[in-house]
């Protein structure tokens, strides 16, 4: 029969402070007095939860926050295997770093529109996730706040949020679609890197530049909008997308980044507009389909191995400068059975 405990059963209420909250739980915990509970009911005199406060709760499957809390510490419920549902009521308005890290069994949560602040990793591994609502109170979206939610598809981002954060949606491998606000100008390293799921995306014309790994290993991602804001293409931002067939890439572009494009398979042409100057190193190392690319003249520097092993190019279109480095940018090819275009 499931358990129902009141917390401040477990002292008398003039002793229940809030500074004394977490030290409380742990103590009737070691006890056994409520360590089994399902269901836990914080009273109304708590204002707020602190640090580690039901930290590795494993057999808490509901609890019941009153309105009186306005904020929730750093892993106040992480590792709360068996919670499967939480009411965040519209008091709090600060949501710390690993709030609910590893609640594997969470299915949904409610974000109200009083928060302000969402902390790092504050929902990361929460692999039953599947639907998230963001209020548009929140303006950043931090450091691997859904990271690892597997079961999520969708997630829409409100108008508020200006940055995306490092790693904020890496491997959600269900997420199938993400809305990216005309608001956002920032998306960090990794931020849907291994989103295997992920099939289009269309970045704001807000973005000015794609960060490191920012869509590394998105398998089935088959097309992209590049906005003509956008100046720079980070280190292995595409890398690994094997589903993508083609790339426009706006005349905002000045450099691409080493590894962009390695090992995208499916890529069968590219454009590069003639305001790139640089072309890192093994930037489209392994795009095997790639039958023919043209380097503007506008480009100065060109990466080892740029383009090693793209097996299927048939003609080269490249400025005359770059005769001497032909071995190493185009390494493993037979070049001798390449068209090859001097410019």
């Amino acid at each position: 029969m499931e358990i129902i405990y009141e917390l401040k059963n477990l002292i008398p209420k003039k002793d229940f402070k809030d500074g004394l909250f977490d030290l409380v739980f742990k103590e009737a915990k070691h006890k056994n007095e409520v360590g089994n509970n399902k269901y836990i009911q914080i009273p109304p005199s708590v204002t707020s939860i602190r640090y580690d406060a039901f930290l590795n709760c494993n057999s808490l499957t509901s609890i019941t926050i009153p309105s009186s809390v306005t904020s929730i510490g750093d892993r106040a419920f992480a590792n709360c295997n068996g919670l499967t549902f939480i009411s965040i009521p519209s008091s709090v308005t600060s949501i710390k770093d690993d709030a609910f890290l590893n609640c594997t069994s969470l299915t949904s949560i409610t974000i109200p529109s009083s928060v302000t602040s969402i902390g790092l990793c504050a929902f990361a591994y929460c692999n039953s996730l599947s639907s998230i609502s963001i209020p548009s109170s929140v303006t950043c979206i931090g450091t691997y706040v859904f990271a690892n939610c597997n079961s999520l598809t969708s997630i829409k981002i409100p108008s508020s949020v200006t940055s995306i954060g490092h790693v904020a949606f890496a491997h959600c491998k269900s997420l199938k679609s993400i809305t990216i606000p005309s608001s956002v100008t920032f998306i960090g390293y990794g931020a849907f890197a291994n989103c295997n799921s992920l099939t289009s995306i269309k970045i704001p014309s807000s973005v000015t530049s794609i960060g490191l790994c920012a869509f590394e290993n998105c398998n089935s991602l088959i097309s992209i909008t590049i906005p003509s804001s956008v100046t720079s293409i980070g280190d292995r931002a595409f890398a690994n997308c094997n589903g993508l067939t083609f790339i426009s890439i706006p005349s905002s572009v000045t450099s691409i980044g080493d590894w962009a494009f390695t090992h995208c398979k499916s890529l069968k042409s590219i454009t590069i507009p003639s305001s790139v100057t640089s072309i890192g190193e093994y930037t489209f190392w392994n795009c095997s389909s790639l039958s023919s690319i043209t380097i503007p003249s506008s480009v100065t520097c060109i990466g080892d191995r740029a383009f090693y092993n793209c097996s299927s190019l048939s003609s080269i279109y490249i400025p005359k400068k770059f005769v001497s480095d032909m071995n190493t940018i185009f390494k493993n090819l037979d070049l001798l059975n390449i068209e090859i275009t001097y410019i």
